[in-house]
């Protein structure tokens, strides 16, 4: 496995771009989501890169892999947060645009990363 810093990871540097502008977002939601909506969208966006790093951080192949599927999971959670955010009118799609395509984007990327730790799992095993 290639141990590069975490942080030198495009993933990490665009999920850290994504949690911006998130918080960006939840600046807009009105006082009533302050405990809601808001913290739940923050708490996912934390959520994603602090589950690539901590994957990173782990002895093997098998746990890293699990922690980039977590982080995969948030940034679907996250995307449902932001739909919500659009369906209540609390922001307009344009808004929404660049925190959308970061989560696509990262998605993407997370779903490379898992199918290629999961062929060096296989890899590994055979030898």
């Amino acid at each position: 496995m290639s141990w590069q810093h975490y942080k030198k990871l495009i993933v990490w540097q665009k999920e850290m771009c994504l949690t911006d502008e998130i918080y960006n977002l939840a600046k807009r939601l009105p006082k009533e989501e302050l405990f809601a909506l808001s913290d739940q969208m923050r708490r996912a966006a934390i959520s994603i890169p602090s589950n690539i790093a901590e994957g990173h951080g782990r002895q093997t192949e098998k746990e890293y892999k699990q922690f980039l599927s977590i982080a995969k999971g948030s940034v679907c959670e996250l995307e449902t947060q932001i739909e919500i955010g659009i369906r209540q009118h609390y922001f307009t799609d344009n808004d929404a645009c660049t925190a959308l395509g970061l989560c696509d984007e990262v998605r993407k990327m997370l779903t490379t990363m898992i199918l290629q730790h999961s062929q060096n799992s296989k890899l590994t095993t055979q030898n």
